[in-house]
């Protein structure tokens, strides 16, 4: 059973006033499979936004259908497993870090020692345990973000959907929530991630899919979308100058051995750039 399923997935807004309508989503389809890191990228209207508040159930489609582990999202029970982080967050500035996770889990129904219990993880998991009795207002931007996670995670979801995580965020609290990341990932959490820092989207996702005007113009494992199909590298131990000119005549004959072989790679930065602006004829 898939985590995620688009299938032929199309939004239209009409325009208040005006009798034209703008397209945000065109016949999207796609899978993220269980314990995935899954980027959703893709330029600013590009319909990215759309697509997730669809799969969250929060904007009905105009076509297609999502699913979560097999339920239709526009079904409340299929968000019972979900977690989201949107972009800008709001939080309760006066309360403080353990308070905030007593908010977030008593309307999940936690309640009692399981709920201390589980705030208590949180806060470890996320790297706040020693802001735990700080106030929301003394945060930096990069523990509000932590703490937004934490909420989320609050009801143990399968799904996290996670939309900007490290907007406006400093390269130290970057990093640390991208090893957040990788450690949902460890513990079997599926994560569909939107995001702008493509360096970021390179070192921790599984698959990405790239939305241009609406259409997926690119999909599959990151890997492989951005080797050179038309180079080849050979990486070699202990090999001379001389061997490396003469590599393939003289390779059986020199002892060098082959540590790996593969295709190069450019930057999904470079990869981004090339299939949302196309050359112009």
């Amino acid at each position: 059973m898939t985590a995620i399923s688009i299938k032929n997935l199309s939004k239209v807004f009409p325009i208040p006033f005006r009798r034209e309508r703008i397209t945000a989503v065109r016949h999207l389809s796609l899978d993220v499979e269980p314990g995935q890191v899954y980027g959703l990228l893709g330029p600013n209207g590009s319909g990215k936004s759309t697509t997730m508040k669809i799969v969250l159930g929060l904007v009905s489609p105009s076509a297609g259908q999502t699913e979560i582990f097999g339920r239709d999202s526009r079904e409340v029970e299929s968000r019972e497993e979900v977690g989201f982080l949107p972009e800008n967050p709001y939080f309760y500035k006066f309360l403080t870090g353990e308070e905030t996770l007593h908010f977030y889990g008593k309307i999940c129904g936690l309640k009692g020692a399981k709920l201390k219990e589980r705030t208590s993880e949180l806060l470890n998991l996320v790297g706040l345990e020693h802001a735990r009795d700080r106030r929301l207002g003394g945060y930096s931007k990069g523990m509000l973000q932590r703490v937004g996670l934490a909420q989320a995670l609050i009801q143990q979801p399968r799904l996290l959907v996670l939309d900007e995580p490290t907007a406006g965020v400093d390269p130290a609290g970057s990093r640390e929530i991208r090893d957040l990341i990788l450690d949902f990932k460890k513990r079997g959490i599926t994560v569909l991630l939107c995001s702008h820092l493509l360096s970021q989207v390179q070192e921790i996702c599984d698959r990405i899919g790239i939305l241009h005007q609406g259409k997926l113009v690119r999909e599959g494992r990151l890997d492989e979308l951005i080797s050179i199909e038309s180079q080849t590298e050979i990486i070699l131990e202990n090999a001379t100058p001389d061997v490396l000119a003469q590599v393939h005549a003289l390779l059986s004959k020199s002892g060098a051995r082959v540590i790996s072989e593969r295709k190069p790679q450019t930057t999904l930065e470079n990869f981004f750039l090339e299939v949302t602006n196309p050359p112009k004829n």
